[in-house]
């Protein structure tokens, strides 16, 4: 459905009627739909499931003078206001880990814990302005190139094309300013961190390197680390079980999820 949340529509999306709550957030131009697989077990499993498409990136075009970290930070919680949610446990995929971060950080007492999927600290910031300015002279190229190294997995050439399709839904300029609102973004310090964290990474991912999760891992002291050896940047769309496993395993049931 589409929602008004801070003054702009957002696409969103809600699954299932379960006691306990999962809400996630996708990187860069990439939709909710990073999340399909791992909600289809999710709510399986007796979850409720959220997403959305953040400014910028599948169905939530906005100006991109309005895409800024701190906005999208603000959704989160917009969203979680307009279906009701008190707390949950959040959800963020590369670059949607970071605003789930900061989100976090500004409201701990809306959340009980954090899953941070082929993310890093907010501080990463290799290549950001000139990637962003190709993307802006050629963004099908750039995606095409983009997709083929988020997903070095056999076998995925059909997730490959999924990917591509997801994320040339945005426009250049919102591409581009999703890069580029990190110049002048809120301070995200990882080392605040309270919530139990979940991180989880590909071991081939040529995006973020596993070694930016590892400092992930150092700087959230209540964190753990799990690395899938054989998985890339989008571990949502290629290991979705074992994401879900994982999640089931450090977020048990008698933790208290509403």
């Amino acid at each position: 459905m589409f929602q008004t949340i801070n003054g702009v529509q957002l696409h969103t999306v809600a699954f299932g009627r379960g006691p306990r709550t999962l809400v996630a957030s996708g990187g860069w131009t990439g939709n909710w739909e990073l999340w399909e697989a791992p909600f289809e077990l999710l709510t399986a499993a007796g979850w409720r499931c959220l997403s959305y498409d953040h400014r910028g990136a599948g169905e939530s075009p906005v100006e991109p003078e309005l895409i800024t970290v701190q906005a999208m930070a603000d959704d989160i919680i917009g969203l979680m206001d307009a279906h009701g949610i008190e707390e949950c446990l959040l959800a963020g995929e590369s670059m949607g880990g970071a605003i789930a971060q900061l989100a976090a950080l500004q409201h701990p007492e809306r959340f009980t814990g954090l899953v941070l999927v082929a993310s890093a600290p907010a501080t990463f910031d290799e290549g950001r302005a000139a990637f962003a300015a190709r993307a802006r002279v050629d963004y099908p190229s750039i995606v095409h190139r983009f997709i083929d190294n988020c997903l070095p997995e056999a076998d995925s050439e059909h997730i490959r094309r999924w990917g591509r399709n997801i994320l040339l839904r945005a426009e250049p300029e919102q591409a581009a300013r999703l890069l580029e609102m990190w110049g002048d973004a809120p301070p995200i310090d990882p080392t605040r961190l309270a919530l139990p964290t979940l991180i989880i990474h590909g071991a081939l991912d040529a995006i973020i390197p596993l070694e930016h999760a590892r400092e992930l891992e150092r700087q959230i002291s209540n964190s753990e680390l799990l690395v899938l050896d054989d998985a890339g940047h989008v571990p949502t769309l290629t290991r979705a079980r074992e994401v879900v496993d994982a999640i089931g395993r450090y977020f048990p049931a008698t933790t208290r999820l509403v």
